[in-house]
């Protein structure tokens, strides 16, 4: 009994211990359930310091590489400002300097443009290159301009990062160039010689990228824009200093050439008025015998002989007449004639005018009227001569206006005095004759005018004596439409 006691106690003790030891095992595997998650959560947390530390970094860099893209900015804008200030191409390179090219985030630059008489390659700048390494770099580049002018050609900037590892300007960069990393971009001027700009960095952590690519293409690009505004002014420069002097030599010959045609007009006016009095005086010699043969005083004189007396008398009165046109411009042009100026009523001398061709007007049966504007009807000029005007250009109109025709004078206010239009609605001017019939001696080809006399120098005197009132004188005529002349006249001050 005793043993089955102690049994049933063995039993039940082996029955608690197993107990505890599930128990113990459940909670050793809830523990490392716990554990691993912990492990886990660990692991996570150690990932994301990792990605923050990555992110971070990456940040830095983002902003370290922000920060010198936006002081290059700056660095390339202050040099643009500083570039495009000159136009002298000499002084365009010496703009850049070292710290310029330090703010870019490099220490070497050099400048080489191409010169086409010598086939070659010239320096233009360096900067933090001693005198043997330029020496050197000139070598090199002399020895591989085909090189550089297929760049040229391509029209792209290359750099340590963008060419393959063979190629030359790689293998240059520590022998000849002495950078780590370097950019190479042409500069394209649009005329003249064209050239390509180098800089590199001797800083192992300075590691170029594309922006700086595109930062050393539009410093380029703004040296190529300079020299092309530099060549563009000093062309226009040399063109107008060529142009001044060409307007100076001909300004010159055409002031020799004015004062030949004024001594010429002068010999001419002189010739003119000395062979016109010399005329005179046979003429009135002539036209006074024949007037004396023509009363009979010495004798009956058969009618042919009257006859031809008559046209002896009538021709020597036109030769009179001419005779004192040519005089008058002479005078005229001589300043030999002064215009008495006064303050003249438009309408009387139109009136005055009128009667004395009112026989003239009414044997062609032409119509005469005139129209003159109150605030017109006051001018200042030589009456005799503003007459003669008058006489001539009315006296032209009733020529070539055929019966029942009409002639008008009309006057108004304009810009420089009074403008008078003389209107006929005769047969008009041909358009290539208008601006030559105020020339002496020009009369207009045509059927009216072969029968018709006259000298050609009507219209040049009205012309002279216009003139010599400060005014001017023009036509506008239609061939078969009637004709105007209009004139203007000044008004008393």
């Amino acid at each position: 009994m005793l043993t089955g006691i102690l049994g049933l106690i063995g039993l039940l003790a082996i029955a608690a211990l197993a107990i505890m030891l599930t128990y113990k095992i459940e909670t050793i595997r809830q523990l490392r359930a716990a554990f691993n998650s912990l492990k886990k959560s660990v692991d996570e947390m150690d990932e994301q310091a990792k990605l923050i530390v990555r992110t971070d970094m990456e940040l830095s860099k983002t902003q370290e590489d922000l920060d010198k893209k936006l002081t290059g900015l700056y660095t390339l804008q202050r040099l643009s400002r500083t570039i495009s200030t000159t136009l002298e191409e000499n002084q365009i390179f010496k703009m850049m300097q070292g710290a310029d090219l330090d703010e870019l985030g490099f220490e070497k630059a050099c400048v080489f443009l191409w010169n086409e008489v010598e086939k070659k390659f010239l320096p233009q700048m360096y900067i933090g290159y001693s005198q043997d390494e330029t020496e050197t770099i000139q070598s090199y580049v002399g020895l591989n301009k085909n090189k550089y002018l297929d760049l040229i050609t391509a029209e792209k900037a290359v750099s340590s990062i963008s060419l393959p590892i063979d190629a030359v300007f790689k293998e240059a960069k520590d022998r000849v160039f002495k950078v780590v990393s370097f950019i190479i971009s042409p500069v394209l001027p649009k005329e003249g010689e064209k050239g390509f700009l180098f800089v590199g960095t001797q800083n192992i952590d300075t590691l170029i990228n594309e922006g700086d690519e595109e930062l050393i293409t539009i410093l380029a690009n703004q040296l190529g824009q300079a020299l092309e505004n530099a060549r563009l002014f000093e062309k226009t420069w040399r063109t107008q200093q060529a142009l001044e002097k060409r307007v100076e030599e001909r300004t010159r010959d055409l002031t020799n050439a004015l004062n030949e045609v004024k001594i010429i007009n002068n010999r001419k006016t002189d010739f003119v008025s000395s062979v016109s009095h010399e005329l005179r005086t046979p003429l009135t010699s002539i036209k006074g015998y024949a007037s004396i043969l023509l009363t009979g005083k010495l004798g009956d004189i058969p009618s042919e002989i009257r006859e031809r007396l008559d046209k002896i008398n009538r021709h020597s009165d036109e030769l009179v007449h001419l005779v004192n046109d040519l005089l008058d411009i002479a005078r005229i042009e001589s300043g030999r004639v002064v215009m008495k100026k006064e303050s003249l009523e438009l309408k009387n001398i139109i009136e005055n005018v009128s009667d004395l061709l009112s026989m003239q007007l009414k044997e062609r049966q032409i119509e005469f009227g005139y129209n003159i504007s109150a605030d017109a009807n006051t001018i200042s000029a030589d009456r005799s001569q503003i007459e003669r005007v008058f006489i001539n250009l009315i006296g032209n109109a009733m020529k070539f206006t055929p019966p029942a025709g009409k002639i008008t004078v009309s006057a108004h206010k304009a810009e420089k005095g009074v403008q008078i239009d003389i209107t006929d609605t005769g047969c008009g001017i041909p358009e290539e004759a208008q601006e030559k019939i105020f020339e002496e001696f020009y009369r207009v080809d045509n059927l009216i005018n072969q029968k018709a006399k006259g000298t050609g120098l009507g219209l040049a005197v009205v012309k002279h004596i216009i003139e010599a009132h400060d005014g001017k004188i023009w036509v506008k005529s239609k061939f078969n439409s009637g004709s105007t002349f209009s004139f203007t006249i000044p008004q008393p001050i």
